[in-house]
Protein backbone atom coordinates (compact mmCIF):
# COMPACT_ATOMS: atom_id res chain seq x y z
CA UNK A 1 0.00 0.00 0.00
CA UNK A 2 1.30 3.02 -0.92
CA UNK A 3 2.05 5.98 1.79
CA UNK A 4 0.84 9.73 1.74
CA UNK A 5 3.14 12.47 3.05
CA UNK A 6 1.53 14.52 5.73
CA UNK A 7 1.76 17.85 4.33
CA UNK A 8 5.71 19.51 4.69
CA UNK A 9 6.15 17.67 8.31
CA UNK A 10 8.53 14.48 7.97
CA UNK A 11 4.76 11.68 8.61
CA UNK A 12 4.15 9.66 6.78
CA UNK A 13 0.62 7.48 6.61
CA UNK A 14 -0.85 4.58 4.62
CA UNK A 15 -3.23 5.34 2.05
CA UNK A 16 -6.04 3.42 3.37
CA UNK A 17 -6.35 4.50 7.80
CA UNK A 18 -9.49 3.84 9.72
CA UNK A 19 -12.22 6.32 10.28
CA UNK A 20 -13.91 5.84 14.29
CA UNK A 21 -16.75 8.00 14.28
CA UNK A 22 -19.46 5.29 13.59
CA UNK A 23 -18.43 3.31 16.42
CA UNK A 24 -19.64 5.47 18.91
CA UNK A 25 -21.75 8.47 16.73
CA UNK A 26 -24.23 8.68 14.09
CA UNK A 27 -24.73 4.71 12.90
CA UNK A 28 -26.32 1.74 14.73
CA UNK A 29 -26.91 2.66 18.28
CA UNK A 30 -27.90 0.32 19.48
CA UNK A 31 -25.36 -1.93 18.06
CA UNK A 32 -22.69 -0.68 19.51
CA UNK A 33 -19.80 -2.73 21.37
CA UNK A 34 -16.99 -0.57 22.57
CA UNK A 35 -15.13 -4.00 23.47
CA UNK A 36 -15.30 -5.08 19.87
CA UNK A 37 -14.46 -1.81 18.84
CA UNK A 38 -11.13 -1.63 19.98
CA UNK A 39 -10.22 -4.89 18.85
CA UNK A 40 -11.22 -3.42 15.26
CA UNK A 41 -8.94 -0.38 15.73
CA UNK A 42 -6.23 -2.57 17.38
CA UNK A 43 -6.65 -5.10 14.33
CA UNK A 44 -6.48 -2.61 11.51
CA UNK A 45 -2.62 -1.55 13.28
CA UNK A 46 -1.98 -5.05 12.85
CA UNK A 47 -2.83 -4.88 9.49
CA UNK A 48 -0.63 -1.72 8.56
CA UNK A 49 -3.60 0.58 9.21
CA UNK A 50 -1.46 3.49 10.81
CA UNK A 51 -3.76 6.72 10.17
CA UNK A 52 -6.42 6.47 13.00
CA UNK A 53 -9.24 9.15 12.80
CA UNK A 54 -11.68 10.66 15.54
CA UNK A 55 -13.13 13.89 16.90
CA UNK A 56 -14.07 15.39 20.08
CA UNK A 57 -18.05 15.62 18.67
CA UNK A 58 -18.59 11.50 18.13
CA UNK A 59 -20.22 10.71 21.38
CA UNK A 60 -19.91 13.54 22.13
CA UNK A 61 -16.15 12.56 23.26
CA UNK A 62 -16.77 9.08 24.16
CA UNK A 63 -15.19 7.86 20.65
CA UNK A 64 -11.94 9.98 21.53
CA UNK A 65 -12.09 7.87 25.03
CA UNK A 66 -12.39 4.59 23.02
CA UNK A 67 -9.70 5.42 20.66
CA UNK A 68 -7.44 5.97 23.84
CA UNK A 69 -8.90 3.10 24.97
CA UNK A 70 -7.54 0.92 21.73
CA UNK A 71 -4.08 2.84 21.64
CA UNK A 72 -2.71 1.61 25.10
CA UNK A 73 0.37 0.42 24.06
CA UNK A 74 0.04 0.63 20.69
CA UNK A 75 0.15 5.03 20.48
CA UNK A 76 3.79 4.80 18.61
CA UNK A 77 2.54 2.87 15.78
CA UNK A 78 0.06 5.27 14.72
CA UNK A 79 -0.94 8.85 13.08
CA UNK A 80 -3.57 9.59 15.37
CA UNK A 81 -5.91 12.35 14.40
CA UNK A 82 -8.71 14.25 16.14
CA UNK A 83 -10.78 17.04 15.31
CA UNK A 84 -12.34 20.25 17.12
CA UNK A 85 -14.79 23.03 16.41
CA UNK A 86 -18.23 21.58 15.99
CA UNK A 87 -20.00 21.86 19.25
CA UNK A 88 -22.76 19.37 19.73
CA UNK A 89 -25.81 20.85 20.78
CA UNK A 90 -28.26 17.92 21.11
CA UNK A 91 -26.95 14.58 20.69
CA UNK A 92 -30.31 12.75 20.19
CA UNK A 93 -30.81 14.67 16.61
CA UNK A 94 -27.27 15.28 16.25
CA UNK A 95 -27.73 19.02 16.06
CA UNK A 96 -24.03 20.79 16.93
CA UNK A 97 -22.69 24.45 15.94
CA UNK A 98 -19.41 25.85 14.97
CA UNK A 99 -16.73 27.45 17.26
CA UNK A 100 -13.75 28.09 16.27
CA UNK A 101 -13.01 30.72 18.85
CA UNK A 102 -9.00 30.58 19.82
CA UNK A 103 -9.86 30.61 23.86
CA UNK A 104 -12.49 27.66 22.86
CA UNK A 105 -9.77 25.84 20.58
CA UNK A 106 -6.86 25.67 23.02
CA UNK A 107 -9.42 24.23 25.79
CA UNK A 108 -10.82 21.61 23.69
CA UNK A 109 -7.28 20.63 22.55
CA UNK A 110 -6.34 20.16 26.15
CA UNK A 111 -9.80 18.49 26.76
CA UNK A 112 -9.01 15.68 23.40
CA UNK A 113 -5.37 15.33 25.02
CA UNK A 114 -6.76 14.33 28.41
CA UNK A 115 -9.51 12.06 27.15
CA UNK A 116 -6.95 10.71 24.16
CA UNK A 117 -4.48 9.83 26.86
CA UNK A 118 -1.75 11.40 25.32
CA UNK A 119 0.83 14.47 25.79
CA UNK A 120 0.71 15.13 21.65
CA UNK A 121 -1.76 14.60 19.00
CA UNK A 122 -0.34 14.37 15.53
CA UNK A 123 -2.85 15.70 13.27
CA UNK A 124 -5.76 17.84 14.77
CA UNK A 125 -8.41 19.33 12.43
CA UNK A 126 -10.31 22.23 12.22
CA UNK A 127 -13.68 20.58 12.04
CA UNK A 128 -15.42 23.23 10.20
CA UNK A 129 -14.98 26.64 9.46
CA UNK A 130 -16.68 29.17 12.48
CA UNK A 131 -18.24 31.40 9.99
CA UNK A 132 -18.08 34.36 12.69
CA UNK A 133 -14.48 33.77 13.09
CA UNK A 134 -11.84 34.34 10.48
CA UNK A 135 -10.10 31.27 9.83
CA UNK A 136 -7.19 33.10 10.46
CA UNK A 137 -8.12 33.62 13.87
CA UNK A 138 -8.80 30.04 14.39
CA UNK A 139 -5.51 28.85 12.83
CA UNK A 140 -3.21 30.63 14.32
CA UNK A 141 -4.53 29.45 17.53
CA UNK A 142 -3.50 25.93 16.67
CA UNK A 143 -0.41 27.21 15.09
CA UNK A 144 0.57 28.59 18.59
CA UNK A 145 -0.54 24.65 20.19
CA UNK A 146 1.95 23.42 17.80
CA UNK A 147 4.84 25.63 18.44
CA UNK A 148 3.68 24.17 22.53
CA UNK A 149 4.69 20.62 21.41
CA UNK A 150 0.54 19.93 21.97
CA UNK A 151 -0.38 19.08 18.56
CA UNK A 152 2.03 17.66 15.58
CA UNK A 153 0.77 19.01 12.55
CA UNK A 154 -2.93 20.76 11.75
CA UNK A 155 -5.41 20.27 8.83
CA UNK A 156 -8.84 21.84 7.95
CA UNK A 157 -12.03 19.86 7.11
CA UNK A 158 -14.78 20.75 4.16
CA UNK A 159 -13.23 24.05 3.48
CA UNK A 160 -12.92 25.82 0.34
CA UNK A 161 -9.85 26.42 -1.61
CA UNK A 162 -10.38 30.34 -0.37
CA UNK A 163 -10.27 29.15 3.03
CA UNK A 164 -7.14 26.57 2.81
CA UNK A 165 -4.61 29.51 1.03
CA UNK A 166 -6.10 31.85 4.30
CA UNK A 167 -5.13 29.30 6.33
CA UNK A 168 -1.98 28.53 4.63
CA UNK A 169 -0.74 32.44 5.01
CA UNK A 170 -0.95 31.85 9.13
CA UNK A 171 0.65 28.28 8.89
CA UNK A 172 1.25 25.57 6.76
CA UNK A 173 -1.65 23.28 5.51
CA UNK A 174 -0.69 19.48 6.52
CA UNK A 175 -4.04 18.13 5.29
CA UNK A 176 -7.75 18.89 4.17
CA UNK A 177 -9.83 16.11 5.23
CA UNK A 178 -13.70 16.01 2.99
CA UNK A 179 -15.95 13.67 1.94
CA UNK A 180 -15.49 12.17 -1.68
CA UNK A 181 -16.61 9.25 -3.34
CA UNK A 182 -18.56 7.93 -6.12
CA UNK A 183 -21.60 9.88 -5.01
CA UNK A 184 -20.02 13.02 -3.79
CA UNK A 185 -17.54 14.46 -5.77
CA UNK A 186 -18.03 17.48 -4.72
CA UNK A 187 -13.81 18.30 -3.68
CA UNK A 188 -13.00 17.20 -6.89
CA UNK A 189 -15.36 19.58 -8.95
CA UNK A 190 -14.69 23.13 -6.74
CA UNK A 191 -10.92 22.28 -7.17
CA UNK A 192 -10.27 21.28 -3.53
CA UNK A 193 -8.59 17.77 -4.45
CA UNK A 194 -6.31 19.29 -7.01
CA UNK A 195 -5.47 22.35 -5.29
CA UNK A 196 -4.12 20.70 -2.34
CA UNK A 197 -1.68 18.25 -4.73
CA UNK A 198 -0.24 21.57 -6.07
CA UNK A 199 0.09 22.61 -2.46
CA UNK A 200 1.79 19.21 -1.27
CA UNK A 201 -1.22 18.91 1.49
CA UNK A 202 -2.21 15.83 1.96
CA UNK A 203 -6.26 15.29 0.99
CA UNK A 204 -7.77 12.68 3.22
CA UNK A 205 -11.23 11.42 1.89
CA UNK A 206 -14.02 10.21 4.57
CA UNK A 207 -17.15 8.49 3.61
CA UNK A 208 -15.64 7.32 0.99
CA UNK A 209 -18.05 4.30 1.08
CA UNK A 210 -21.01 6.86 0.74
CA UNK A 211 -22.06 5.85 4.47
CA UNK A 212 -22.18 2.26 3.70
CA UNK A 213 -24.37 2.45 0.67
CA UNK A 214 -21.20 2.05 -2.34
CA UNK A 215 -20.48 -0.93 0.48
CA UNK A 216 -23.81 -2.49 -1.89
CA UNK A 217 -25.57 -4.10 1.37
CA UNK A 218 -27.91 -1.11 1.43
CA UNK A 219 -30.89 -1.24 -1.11
CA UNK A 220 -33.92 -0.42 0.96
CA UNK A 221 -33.98 2.10 4.39
CA UNK A 222 -34.98 -1.67 5.99
CA UNK A 223 -31.52 -2.41 5.79
CA UNK A 224 -30.26 -0.01 8.01
CA UNK A 225 -30.34 -0.36 11.36
CA UNK A 226 -33.70 0.68 13.51
CA UNK A 227 -31.53 3.57 15.34
CA UNK A 228 -29.51 5.11 12.99
CA UNK A 229 -28.49 8.49 11.90
CA UNK A 230 -29.06 7.67 8.12
CA UNK A 231 -32.28 7.80 8.21
CA UNK A 232 -32.38 11.69 8.82
CA UNK A 233 -30.29 11.83 5.24
CA UNK A 234 -32.39 12.64 1.86
CA UNK A 235 -29.87 9.96 0.31
CA UNK A 236 -31.21 7.24 1.98
CA UNK A 237 -34.89 8.07 2.28
CA UNK A 238 -37.02 5.03 -0.19
CA UNK A 239 -37.25 7.21 -3.48
CA UNK A 240 -33.52 8.18 -3.39
CA UNK A 241 -31.79 4.88 -2.22
CA UNK A 242 -34.19 3.34 -5.26
CA UNK A 243 -32.50 5.59 -7.67
CA UNK A 244 -29.47 5.36 -6.16
CA UNK A 245 -29.26 1.55 -6.59
CA UNK A 246 -28.20 1.78 -10.09
CA UNK A 247 -24.90 3.43 -9.07
CA UNK A 248 -23.91 0.37 -6.69
CA UNK A 249 -25.13 -2.24 -9.58
CA UNK A 250 -22.90 -0.69 -12.37
CA UNK A 251 -20.27 -0.45 -9.76
CA UNK A 252 -20.66 -4.76 -8.93
CA UNK A 253 -20.69 -5.44 -12.36
CA UNK A 254 -17.30 -3.37 -13.09
CA UNK A 255 -16.29 -5.17 -9.71
CA UNK A 256 -16.93 -8.67 -10.64
CA UNK A 257 -15.22 -8.51 -13.68
CA UNK A 258 -11.64 -7.27 -11.42
CA UNK A 259 -13.13 -9.91 -9.40
CA UNK A 260 -12.86 -7.27 -6.07
CA UNK A 261 -15.78 -6.25 -4.27
CA UNK A 262 -18.11 -3.33 -4.56
CA UNK A 263 -16.47 -1.65 -1.32
CA UNK A 264 -12.99 -2.41 -2.67
CA UNK A 265 -13.25 -0.94 -6.09
CA UNK A 266 -15.11 2.37 -4.61
CA UNK A 267 -12.49 2.81 -2.22
CA UNK A 268 -9.84 2.27 -4.99
CA UNK A 269 -11.53 4.96 -7.42
CA UNK A 270 -10.94 7.36 -4.42
CA UNK A 271 -7.31 6.49 -4.00
CA UNK A 272 -6.90 6.80 -7.58
CA UNK A 273 -7.51 10.61 -7.39
CA UNK A 274 -4.15 11.36 -6.73
CA UNK A 275 -0.98 10.62 -4.82
CA UNK A 276 -1.52 12.51 -2.27
CA UNK A 277 -4.92 11.41 -1.66
CA UNK A 278 -5.95 8.53 1.41
CA UNK A 279 -9.02 7.26 2.62
CA UNK A 280 -10.46 6.57 6.33
CA UNK A 281 -13.38 4.09 5.61
CA UNK A 282 -15.33 3.52 9.05
CA UNK A 283 -16.38 0.22 10.37
CA UNK A 284 -17.41 -1.72 13.11
CA UNK A 285 -16.11 -5.37 12.47
CA UNK A 286 -13.13 -7.10 11.13
CA UNK A 287 -14.44 -8.52 8.70
CA UNK A 288 -15.13 -5.08 6.46
CA UNK A 289 -11.99 -4.05 7.96
CA UNK A 290 -9.99 -6.56 5.87
CA UNK A 291 -11.88 -5.63 3.06
CA UNK A 292 -11.07 -1.73 3.10
CA UNK A 293 -7.58 -2.74 3.45
CA UNK A 294 -7.10 -5.39 0.45
CA UNK A 295 -8.25 -1.69 -1.88
CA UNK A 296 -5.07 -0.15 -1.10
CA UNK A 297 -3.47 -2.80 -2.82
CA UNK A 298 -6.27 -3.19 -5.83
CA UNK A 299 -5.05 -0.43 -8.70
CA UNK A 300 -7.87 0.64 -11.44
CA UNK A 301 -7.36 0.22 -14.69
CA UNK A 302 -8.11 3.45 -17.62
CA UNK A 303 -11.26 1.02 -19.08
CA UNK A 304 -12.41 0.96 -15.44
CA UNK A 305 -11.78 5.00 -14.16
CA UNK A 306 -13.45 6.02 -17.50
CA UNK A 307 -16.69 3.85 -16.78
CA UNK A 308 -16.67 4.71 -13.16
CA UNK A 309 -16.40 8.75 -14.29
CA UNK A 310 -19.30 8.20 -16.43
CA UNK A 311 -21.57 7.18 -13.04
CA UNK A 312 -24.71 8.95 -12.63
CA UNK A 313 -25.03 11.87 -10.13
CA UNK A 314 -26.52 10.86 -6.54
CA UNK A 315 -30.57 11.66 -5.82
CA UNK A 316 -30.87 13.50 -2.84
CA UNK A 317 -28.32 15.92 -0.58
CA UNK A 318 -25.76 13.95 1.11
Amino acid sequence: MRRIQLGASQRTFAAVGIGCMGMSWGYDELGRDEDESVAVVRHAIDLGVDLVDTADQYGPFTNELLVGKALRGRRDDVLLATKGGLVVDDPATYRSHRDGRPEYLRAAVDASLGRLGVDRIDLYQLHRVDPEVPVEESWGALAELVKEGKLGAIGLSEVSVEEIGRAQAVHPVASVQSELSLWSREALKDGVVEYCGREGIAFIAFAPLGRGFLSGRISSPQDLPKVDGRHRIPRFQPEAISANQAIVDRIRALADRLGATVAQVAIAWVLAQGQHVGVIPGTKTRRYLEDNVKAGSLVLPPEALAELAALPEAVGAR
